[in-house]
């Protein structure tokens, strides 16, 4: 029996040697640069110069750091607040469009669009509609006669920071969307009407059916939205480079400046490594989520 029938007639090996080239590609492309980082987050590399191994001084430099706080506050704010109006607009649209209403077919695909259209075009168009003297928001307002100025949506702090949560909500919906009015597509229809036939309410059937049934989904959707939010990058580039006064700097986006801009490529790692322990808090917050609930239909609770 030659080594191919061997392989054929092993259902494990086989499996093994479908997975080498994803593995492959796993280990070129995030092991080592993760490894890297790790690495390079303990010396005080300069671009075009070798660090040496200083141990945790970038880490206690970047504790100390004014900026380096501001953008963990700045991420942290704009992860939470978008994640969560991303969900409950999401939710609703999925709510909606599973119903029997028409052109629905048309709405389905006419809600992908933001999410299709390149983030660095969503972020110029964003660029455009924020902008100090052109912004079409501020000029219907002021048509309206609802203000007497132009909004300096970008120019100030807060405001620069609602409008870049704006931005990745419009961006961010129609995945949630999408994914929970799969979730929704997978609930049979024998629950509503055995609870219609009890007397429950529509708010009671999405209460006590269409929630708990719907859970793993909803565990997956937001472990994904926040880890998207949390590490986003050509958004805030684009539309505020982490202006104004470091109001919309990301731990990504100062990272780069970090690293790239400003060639200290140990603190700009240091920088990066320090979001791993937040994106590991989302998946251990996904993975004991999807253990509450079974997923096979008639599934026990855990």
């Amino acid at each position: 029996m030659t080594l191919l029938d061997k392989l054929q007639n092993n259902r494990n090996a086989l499996g093994m040697l479908f997975m080498l080239p994803a593995t492959l590609l796993l280990v070129l492309f995030l092991t080592y640069p993760l490894g890297l980082g790790v690495w390079l987050g303990f010396t005080d590399t300069k671009v075009g110069r070798d660090g040496v191994w200083i141990g945790l001084e970038n880490y206690e430099y970047l504790w100390g750091d004014a900026v380096t706080r501001l953008a963990l506050f700045n991420t942290l704010f704009y992860t939470f607040v978008a994640s969560v109006i991303k969900f409950v607009l999401g939710l609703w649209l999925a709510l909606l469009l599973n119903r029997n209403i028409r052109f629905k077919t048309f709405f389905r695909a006419v809600i992908l669009l933001p999410y299709i259209v390149p983030t660095a075009l969503s972020a110029i168009a964003f660029w455009w509609i924020y902008d100090a003297q052109f912004s079409i928001i501020s000029w219907v307002l002021v048509k309206m006669g609802l203000i007497d100025r132009y909004i300096d949506f970008l120019g100030e702090p807060w405001n620069a920071r609602l409008s870049v949560i704006a931005a990745n909500i419009w961006r961010g919906v129609p995945f949630v969307a999408i994914t929970l009015l799969a979730g929704l597509q997978t609930i049979s229809p024998s629950y509503y009407e055995a609870s219609a036939i009890d007397g429950a309410t529509r708010w009671q059937q999405f209460r006590f059916v269409t929630l708990p049934l719907l859970t793993p989904i909803i565990a997956v959707v937001m472990t994904f939205s926040v880890l998207f939010t949390f590490t986003d990058f050509q958004l805030i580039y684009v539309i505020t480079r982490g202006g104004p006064l470091n109001a919309t700097h990301l731990m990504a986006t100062l990272s780069f400046q970090r690293a790239i801009s400003g060639g200290a490529l140990g603190e700009g790692a240091a920088i990066s490594i320090a979001m791993v322990p937040f994106l590991l808090a989302a998946i251990m917050f996904s993975y004991f989520g999807l253990q509450r609930r079974a997923w096979q239909q008639g599934g026990q609770d855990k």
